[in-house]
């Protein structure tokens, strides 16, 4: 079956389930798009064969030329861009919710543990969790597969140039750090929940491989998508403590990324300047919208505990140290010093 049937199929098949208010990519309306766009090359290529046509004749500014088609672009891009943005904000907001339940704190915790006496939501929340696993998946191969038919009928490279455009602009669902979480929230899910009726083997595979050169976390989705995330600080070069990721999609340990950043441990990640620039890749301004990962966190707590307390010991001492200087240096300029 080809992909286009594939996704009609999945998107009818969602439109009564929990995903039913989501944005999606508009596969279908995207290729006739395309379509029209073949359609009019292959008209202005026997044009040009035969002697009829004259050269620039006023018919042909409406007809896609190689690696530049205003037609498209206008059509083409600006919707997909909306689509992929409405789609990571989706996306974003459903998993908060989902994780937001899991991990309770407060009052919160308090009624969650009294619901469970009653009803059975972990349950509920592993079935939506691999149904956003899904949503992502879909909607990212659709984008890949539309974005190398453009490339493909114009003979250009604009798809592959949107699709970084796409990582600039932090909508790239598959460098999404909330499918890091997802993946995180199934493997702190007993094994027994995780297997309920009707998942059909889709949490097979997944993985947090801490004992390897390179600590790894692995999510098989099927025999042909399989996400693999590094769990090494690229600063410390170490397993990931206490990890936040920038919106440009790295992760960095928390006491890491404020030193990258300039700014004290106990201030926190989003303090840092606006002009503060990603270690890895140079993006400025992505400290702002730092996502703490809490269920990686939590993850990797529950794999490997001598660790996580022997790194919570050193943050704590770091800390102490840092409040120190900081709160010495107040006192001085108060007192003009």
């Amino acid at each position: 079956m080809k992909f286009g049937a594939t996704y009609e199929e999945y998107l009818r098949a969602e439109q009564d389930k929990f995903l039913g208010q989501c944005s999606h990519v508009e596969y279908k309306r995207l290729k006739k798009v395309l379509k029209k766009c073949r359609v009019d090359r292959s008209l202005q290529a026997d044009g040009t064969n035969g002697d009829e046509q004259q050269e620039g004749s006023d018919e042909s500014s409406n007809i896609c030329e190689c690696n530049s088609c205003t037609l498209c672009d206008r059509l083409f891009f600006t919707e997909l861009n909306k689509e992929a943005s409405e789609i990571a904000g989706c996306f974003r907001s459903r998993v908060q919710r989902l994780l937001h339940l899991h991990v309770p704190s407060g009052l919160q915790r308090c009624i969650w543990r009294f619901r469970q006496c009653f009803t059975d939501d972990q349950q509920i929340m592993v079935q939506e969790c691999r149904m956003l696993l899904n949503y992502v998946t879909m909607n990212a191969i659709a984008i890949r597969k539309i974005l190398k038919k453009y490339d493909k009928i114009h003979g250009s490279v604009s798809g592959r140039d949107f699709k970084s455009k796409m990582q600039t602009e932090h909508i790239e669902l598959l460098q999404s750090p909330w499918l890091i979480e997802l993946g995180a929230f199934h493997l702190n899910c007993d094994d027994s929940d995780a297997d309920e009726p009707g998942a059909g083997g889709f949490f097979k595979n997944f993985s947090c491989d801490l004992s390897g050169a390179q600590p790894l976390l692995t999510m098989t989705i099927s025999e042909t998508l399989k996400y693999e995330y590094s769990l090494t600080c690229p600063i410390c070069l170490d397993t990931l403590f206490n990890p936040y990721a920038l919106s440009c999609g790295h992760l960095f340990c928390k006491a890491c990324a404020c030193g990258a950043a300039s700014v004290y441990i106990f201030q926190g990640v989003k303090s840092a300047p606006p002009e503060a620039k990603c270690p890895v890749c140079r993006a400025v301004g992505v400290f702002g919208r730092a996502v703490h990962m809490t269920e990686l966190e939590l993850l990797l707590k529950r794999r490997d505990k001598d660790y996580f307390a022997q790194r919570l010991r050193e943050e704590r001492s770091v800390m102490v140290k840092q409040a120190k200087e900081y709160w010495d240096s107040q006192a001085m300029l108060s007192m003009g010093i």
